[in-house]
């Protein structure tokens, strides 16, 4: 129950919100909108309200909007009306098919910048607390060999005073292997630790070596304050975020293709779920910002050019709009095929790293 609840509310807002994108540039450009359904397959509840029926159906991991004339195929042997060909949408121009399409991704892009806005505008900016105490403690480190732990606050290194992380990262860094004298607070005592740096490669966010130091295996405390910051400062701040975390989804998916970042680091459903009840259990933060990083996730990946994706269709009105003609319907329903075997294909495979992960723990 403690991952249900947050998964149904994480994946509902956001399949809502990227449904609710096309569902209303369709409306704005007149296209017949016969459907709007939040999941795949059977229906468990409907609802029709003038010309839309309103769905939940039993397959919860995406949703559609079906519009009047998707397929120029769906209305080609049909005898229309002028009125009724006009809220087609094969028949409204290609710019307008583009923007109905895009409207998906780029409102769960909105939606994103609608969250980091809120929480900073509502919680605050968070600022790092530049202390000395020590958050983490390698496994097999020098520091754990050493006897150092966690919540330790480091106040010497060889008789030099430090106040701020900087100043432990750079007396490490410049003692050249040799053994360094910790003085250490632990709660009520004062402790003397000789720890031995040892060479380590250094490593970016995506596992990659871009260098090397002597380090000891511990990392700074996390903990943050929350600064209050005004309106403007929140957009600001809800703008640089969503463009931050768009640039590690792209980044993180060349990664992927380089095999700098192995495959099975990808998760489908299960470890959306996991995450979800994680970040609830440590706050309404967390959990919000969770689901807005998500959401950029969400956005980004349905733009890639793949058939039957958003990003695919998109790619067949560009070059619509380049040729200046459709292409033929044949081309597209072999794309789409061949889209629809990689997007299984990919479940699939996120589906097996799930569980790989449920077992293996």
């Amino acid at each position: 129950m403690n991952t249900i609840i947050p998964f149904a509310i994480v994946l509902g807002l956001l399949i809502f919100v990227h449904e609710f994108g096309h569902f209303i540039w369709a409306k704005f450009f007149g296209v017949k909108v016969l459907k709007f359904s939040l999941g795949f397959g059977p229906k468990l509840f409907s609802k029709q309200y003038g010309e839309t029926e309103y769905l939940i159906s039993a397959f919860p991991l995406g949703g559609y909007v079906k519009m009047f004339g998707e397929s120029p195929g769906e209305i080609a042997e049909e005898k229309l009306s002028p009125d009724e060909l006009k809220r087609s949408f094969s028949t409204k121009p290609v710019w307008q098919r583009f923007i109905i399409v895009a409207g998906g991704p780029i409102f769960n892009l909105i939606f994103a910048m609608f969250l980091f806005f809120f929480i900073v505008f509502v919680a605050g900016l968070p600022q790092p607390v530049d202390t000395t105490a020590i958050g983490g403690v390698g496994q097999d480190s020098p520091a754990a060999e050493a006897g150092l732990e966690v919540n330790d606050t480091i106040i010497i290194i060889d008789g030099e005073e430090t106040r701020l992380w900087e100043d432990v990262s750079q007396l490490i860094k410049n003692s050249d292997g040799r053994e360094v004298v910790m003085t250490i607070r632990r709660g009520d005592e004062t402790l003397e630790i000789v720890v031995t740096p040892r060479m380590e490669a250094t490593k970016n966010i995506f596992g990659e070596e871009v260098g090397e130091r002597y380090m000891v295996g511990i990392a700074r405390s996390e903990e943050v304050v929350y600064e209050p910051v005004g309106f403007i400062k929140s957009v600001q701040v809800g703008i640089s975020q969503t463009w931050s975390w768009m640039y590690l989804t792209v980044m993180g998916l060349v990664k992927i293709i380089q095999k700098v970042v192995p495959a099975s680091e990808l998760g489908g459903p299960i470890l959306i779920a996991k995450i979800a009840g994680e970040r609830m259990e440590a706050g309404w933060v967390n959990f919000v910002y969770f689901m807005a990083v998500l959401s950029v996730n969400l956005g980004i990946l349905n733009l890639l050019p793949i058939p039957i994706l958003d990003g695919g269709h998109l790619v067949f009105f560009s070059v619509e709009a380049i040729l200046r003609k459709p292409l033929n319907l044949r081309t597209m329903e072999i794309l789409q095929q061949i889209g629809l075997v990689l997007l299984g294909t990919l479940m699939i495979f996120v589906f097996y790293n799930d569980l790989v992960r449920v077992f293996s723990n």
